[in-house]
């Protein structure tokens, strides 16, 4: 079984095997850039992390200063884009954006050769759909027991790929497709995201999500069991914030504000934060020179445990 078809199994099984909040299992939250607490007094591990990424940040770690700063330099040149010699908000933010969605681009580089069959660097519909959902599109389907529940899936998989697809061509560029299999990461699709949270929560299929059905979609009673008290605080919840026109449903654009509540852009504050620190000469962008002498900040060093695969055989950033 493929991965979207077994995910929507695996969700629909959670849904009632564990008792999940709402805000826990629906609601597109933008992650935040690094586990550790922003306080440059304590030491520079989130400013590290957002700005090389958690995984190379524990790498850079463990080289010297001065390979650090020399990788670091190297890093400067690639987020200049422009090669006027400086680095402005707009480039720090995109490189630090970049950084951020590299578990997105792994899980997409990871499926992408899975429904690539012909290997031009493109995905057709034509492609996903027979790789997906070949054996039950064949004259068995008939037979099939649950086929009204596939038949769901693959008009729901159409949707989203037609969103996705931007020209209309039926085939997906690497960038299209992830923003088929990762919606809540791309604004043109939000209305997708937004649809497809109705039809699962929207169960009599009115249009609208009542009181019962948003309750329904993360909590399952069970026989003699008392109502855990986050129930009461969803119901609360439910007419206090999320009703906003207070009639006793949420309809799309309240569904909206729900599940894909206005964040914080985390790797904006970052850039700002990055810039305000090391900008000596205040014209609100920086040079090689400018970086280096605050090399510390953007990267750092334990000097410590200087491995042999670390420091003479990790790749380039």
């Amino acid at each position: 079984m493929v991965l979207l078809r077994s995910l929507v199994f695996l969700c629909a099984l959670a849904a009632v095997v564990f008792a999940v909040p709402a805000q826990e299992k629906r609601v597109h939250r933008q992650a935040d850039l690094s586990d550790h607490a922003h306080d440059d007094s304590h030491g520079y591990q989130y400013d590290h992390e957002a700005f090389l990424g958690k995984e190379e940040a524990k790498t850079f770690d463990q080289l010297t200063p001065e390979e650090s700063k020399d990788r670091l330099a190297k890093i400067v040149d690639r987020i200049d884009t422009d090669k006027d010699g400086y680095i402005n908000h707009s480039e720090l933010h995109y490189w630090i954006k970049h950084r951020q969605r590299r578990y997105i681009q792994d899980n997409v580089n990871k499926h992408w050769k899975d429904y690539d069959k012909n290997q031009d660097d493109k995905i057709s519909w034509e492609e996903y759909k027979n790789t997906t959902y070949g054996y039950y599109l064949g004259e068995e389907f008939d037979d099939v027991e649950d086929k009204d529940t596939y038949k769901s899936m693959l008009a729901r998989d159409e949707r989203r790929f037609k969103a996705a697809d931007r020209d209309g061509d039926g085939i997906a560029t690497r960038e299209e497709f992830t923003a088929f299999l990762h919606p809540e990461e791309f604004d043109h699709m939000r209305d997708v995201v937004v649809q497809e949270t109705m039809d699962d929560i929207d169960k009599n299929k009115d249009g609208k999500v009542s009181l019962e059905e948003y309750i329904g979609d993360m909590y399952t009673p069970e026989e003699m069991e008392s109502e855990p008290d986050w129930v009461q605080t969803e119901k609360k919840h439910f007419g206090e914030f999320r009703d906003v026109n207070k009639d006793g449903f949420l309809d799309s654009a309240e569904v909206a504000q729900w599940v894909l509540p206005g964040e914080v852009d985390h790797a904006d504050n970052e850039a700002k934060h990055l810039i305000h620190e090391t900008d000596t000469d205040k014209d609100e962008k920086i040079t090689k020179k400018e970086v280096l002498a605050n090399w510390n900040m953007f990267v750092g060093s334990q000097a410590t445990n200087y491995g042999e695969d670390l420091t003479k055989r990790h790749d380039e950033l």
